[in-house]
């Protein structure tokens, strides 16, 4: 018989002793990351006397929390906590440099408050994480302060066509390095390579802050943006949160993408964190694209945001698509006659892109009763609406009354088979997917393109095809004409001077006539009005809440009882709940823009409710990208 082991006890190790308090500012507020979203309050420790002097606003610090060892930042020293009992001592000090400001923790702590979520959260993508090897290669500096401008403003600029919007915006950002440091906010790496290549000849230095570079080098240029002024800082999403001085310019590219929608919880956008900066840091706010966003064309509409555009004038030629044809008969002329000049490029939706659906007869987007897009799940399924979940099983146009659907989809594979066809002899070049092409010669070829993976040409190209024009405005989501719109526009305006835009759509359409006069003011009228009619974004806030199929329900009873007791504005809508796989639901709320406060507010406690009750299989997204 085996001898039986002793029980080890667990063994219960009392904190070091930090020595004697310091005697000036004795107590620090610090933002802990406790892993909890319910536990997102600021924190007081106290601060030994041998890290008084190192222990400032925006350092790194380990406090002990419960039972174990975090990460911590503080916020400020003070003279008196706000608790007497039971205050713990910072142990360790992580880093002498500053990641933070004063100004910085502010836009942290209002970003956290607007999309209703843990402080934490919003810093761990304000703040690269730390690296030790560079944290060594580093003399701690504080951030330089200069004077504040007590004018701020904010606009948008719209790019003229004929020239690399990459170069506009570097244009844009050496003549505001005149008045102060700027930061760049752009979509992706292929944009902030594109336009570093512009700034490249300028005397101004230029910091990246990305994902697209190492750990060390993201961490250790952070450090280098914060140290001086008078430069040019440039990242993705993430940049926005950048300390900078006061009065610096913040200039967001194509502030319409859906990549500068932050992915995980709680979804916040770089634009609208600019706007907040703009009153916080005393900014001059950029935001520029070639076709605002909706919710940038409201604010340009009740004149809270100043619009620019150029007067320029695009040739454009509309061609009706014949029915399944990829190319319509007429357009060979045109093509031929200007593929001799340079490169061609054919634009051709991705596989899969539009699976919205259209009256067979007059081409307009389903729609469900409730205003959203209607989506096939299956070649034989009813249509549903990705809002609301409702199956319409007997559709009928609410145009035309016919009851006739039409689905548009082409693989590129196939168009290039088309194509090839179409035009032997010729050069093609394909870019898509994982073989994206940056470049292209200026040299007479066909550049077989989808969205996001156009090359640059030098001089642009001699003309450029959109093939299934329709296609881009079909998609079953809100923001697909948002999107087709930008697309458009940013695909003309890629073709040379002298150059053609040849599209295969109705000439009927409105993007013909906006394209042509360079102007997308009338579309943008349109769909507001549009939206404004159904209550859809941007005329209201939304929130959408995605938490397990049982409880949705409930919940969504919950909330109703809330409008009834008059906690939330009459006016709010529940939609849903709707399946979003076979564990989870998805719940949309919408409300006036008066009552954003109170939306948010509401929802926020909610949030924290459940995680008190342990429910975390839940999260939710303030005014995200999409319904």
């Amino acid at each position: 018989m085996a001898t039986p082991r002793l029980f080890r006890l667990k063994s219960q190790l009392a904190p070091a002793p930090e020595g004697p308090v310091a005697t000036e500012l004795p107590y620090a507020r610090i933002y802990v990351d406790t892993g909890v979203f319910h536990l997102d309050t600021h924190y007081d420790y106290e601060v030994p006397e041998k890290f008084s002097e190192i222990v400032k606003t925006g350092v790194r610090v380990q406090v002990p929390f419960g039972n174990r060892e975090v990460e911590g930042l503080v916020i400020e020293r003070v003279v008196a906590p706000s608790v007497i009992s039971g205050l713990k001592s910072i142990t360790k000090v992580l880093s002498h440099h500053l990641v933070a400001t004063p100004k910085s923790l502010e836009l942290i702590a209002q970003t956290a408050q607007r999309w209703a979520t843990n402080p934490w959260d919003v810093i761990r993508s304000a703040i690269p994480p730390r690296v030790a090897a560079v944290d060594k290669a580093f003399s701690p500096t504080a951030f330089r302060s200069v004077r504040s401008s007590n004018q701020s403003d904010v606009c948008f600029r719209a790019f003229e066509p004929h020239i690399s919007a990459h170069a506009q915006v570097a244009s844009i950002a050496l003549d505001s390095i005149r008045k102060g440091s700027v930061l760049i906010v752009a979509p992706d790496e292929r944009d902030i390579i594109a336009i570093c290549a512009h700034l490249q000849a300028s005397s101004a230095p230029v910091v990246r802050i990305d994902s697209g570079l190492s750990r060390n080098d993201r961490y250790a240029n952070f450090l280098q943006s914060m140290q001086e002024q008078h430069q040019i800082v440039i990242g993705s999403r993430s940049a926005v949160f950048a300390p900078l001085p006061p009065g610096s310019t913040i200039i967001v590219f194509k502030e319409s993408s859906p990549d500068l929608y932050e992915v995980r919880s709680p979804a916040w956008n770089a634009r609208d964190v600019a706007m907040i900066r703009k009153s916080i840091d005393s900014a001059r706010v950029i935001l520029c694209g070639f076709v605002p966003s909706l919710d940038v064309a409201a604010l340009i509409d009740t004149k809270r945001i100043s619009y620019f555009n150029s007067n320029a004038k695009v040739s454009v030629k509309a061609f009706t698509p014949v029915d399944s044809s990829l190319l319509p008969g007429r357009i060979f002329t045109d093509i031929r006659s200007n593929i001799s000049q340079g490169p061609v490029l054919f634009l051709l939706p991705r596989k899969g892109y539009a699976n919205g659906i259209l009256c067979a007869h007059c081409k307009n987007v389903a729609l469900c009763a409730c205003g959203g897009r209607l989506h096939l799940t299956s070649k034989n399924a009813d249509p549903a609406c990705r809002i609301c979940g409702t199956l319409t099983k007997e559709w009928k146009c609410s145009f035309c009354a016919r009851d006739k659907k039409f689905v548009v989809s082409r693989g590129i594979e196939r168009a290039q088979e088309e194509i090839a066809r179409a035009f032997p002899n010729t050069a093609i070049v394909l870019s898509f997917g994982d073989v994206i092409k940056d470049h292209v010669e200026s040299k007479p070829c066909i550049v077989l393109a989808t969205p996001g993976a156009i090359p640059q040409v030098n001089g642009g190209y001699s003309a450029v095809v959109v093939l299934e024009g329709l296609t881009y405005f079909s998609h079953d989501d809100l923001r697909a004409n948002e999107r087709a719109n930008e697309l458009f526009f940013e695909v003309a305006g890629s073709v040379k001077k002298g150059g053609v835009v040849l599209l295969v759509i109705d000439d009927s359409h409105p993007i013909v006539s906006s394209l042509i006069r360079w102007n997308p003011s009338a579309i943008l009228k349109r769909e507001l009005a549009q939206r404004a009619e159904i209550s859809f974004p941007p005329s209201v806030n939304s929130a959408v809440m995605i938490l397990p199929t049982a409880q949705a329900s409930p919940l969504v009873s919950g909330i109703n009882k809330a409008i009834s007791d008059a906690r939330l504005a009459s006016d709010t809508r529940v939609l849903g709940p709707t399946k979003i796989d076979s564990q989870s639901s998805k719940i949309v709320v919408l409300s006036s823009s008066d009552s954003r406060t109170a939306l948010t507010a509401f929802l926020h406690e909610l949030m924290r409710r459940r995680s008190i009750a342990k429910k975390s299989d839940s999260s939710l997204r303030i005014d995200p990208y999409s319904l």
